[in-house]
């Protein structure tokens, strides 16, 4: 999984380049998340509108091309695609668009709606009796959104069991309005809550087929904005929309090695 982490940050660095668009920093923060979840739940790259399937939605859609370049490492189409990212007529769009892009299962973009959705398909499922489950990966900056917290007090008042949230805390918050203590609130909100190093793939996998008790989960992703490269961790602002120069883009591979 190491290999397929470090192959993902390498094509967001090279598509990125070449397209002169991407949130760089806050798709490295995501990309073991991606990894593990990915490998923990039921899809098809071959057949992507298969009845068993289960759901993800990746709410904080400025990281859409970490999720391009898992579903093409995935085997859901070839990379060399995903480099028309962001061009005028491409199917990749800067935020995904569910009708275009294979595995993508929700428009996203106006952030604070991924869980509110995912909250209702996963209801769904339940009254079908379904035994599919629905997986949001949200960011710390959306949870300033009301919704996020709405959303997760119907979940876990119709004991949505088959509902997993993850949230990307990379500290993108902290020059304005920060998100403290988040699994302190998210266990308050009544959800089985578990806190792990976002860039550990066993945690993250361990966490993700944790018991939820009957309630909602939510795993805290401890991560690091740029996670991968010392630059971008450590100017995480000033590279937040930024695309690297082609001197800059070999600086940026040279430390991912």
């Amino acid at each position: 999984m190491d290999c397929f982490c470090k192959s993902v940050r390498q094509d967001i660095l090279r598509i990125s380049r070449h397209s002169g668009h991407g949130h760089i920093p806050t798709c490295f923060s995501v990309v073991e998340m991606l990894a593990a979840v990915y490998s923990e739940m039921k899809h098809n790259p071959a057949d992507t509108s298969w009845d068993e399937r289960d759901i993800f939605i990746l709410s904080k859609g400025h990281a859409a091309l970490a999720h391009y370049c898992t579903l093409a490492h995935s085997g859901y189409f070839p990379v060399k695609d995903v480099y028309n990212f962001g061009a005028f007529s491409s199917i990749f769009g800067c935020h995904a668009d569910r009708h275009r892009v294979p595995g993508v299962e929700l428009s996203t973009g106006s952030l604070g709606h991924g869980s509110c959705v995912g909250a209702g398909i996963a209801l769904a499922f339940k009254i079908k009796k379904s035994p599919r489950k629905v997986y949001v990966l949200i960011g710390d900056g959306e949870s300033n959104e009301g919704t996020v917290w709405e959303s997760l007090m119907v979940a876990a008042h119709q004991k949505l069991d088959n509902l997993t949230v993850l949230l990307d805390h990379n500290k993108s918050q902290i020059r304005c309005l920060p998100i403290t203590r988040p699994a302190d609130k998210f266990r308050a909100f009544d959800c089985e809550t578990l806190e792990v190093d976002g860039h550990d793939i066993n945690a993250l996998k361990t966490a993700l087929s944790a018991p939820s008790n009957g309630r909602p989960k939510v795993i805290v992703a401890n991560t690091i904005k740029g996670c991968g490269c010392k630059t971008l961790a450590e100017n995480m602002f000033a590279w937040h929309r930024r695309s690297p120069s082609k001197e800059e883009m070999e600086m940026l591979l040279g430390e991912l090695k």
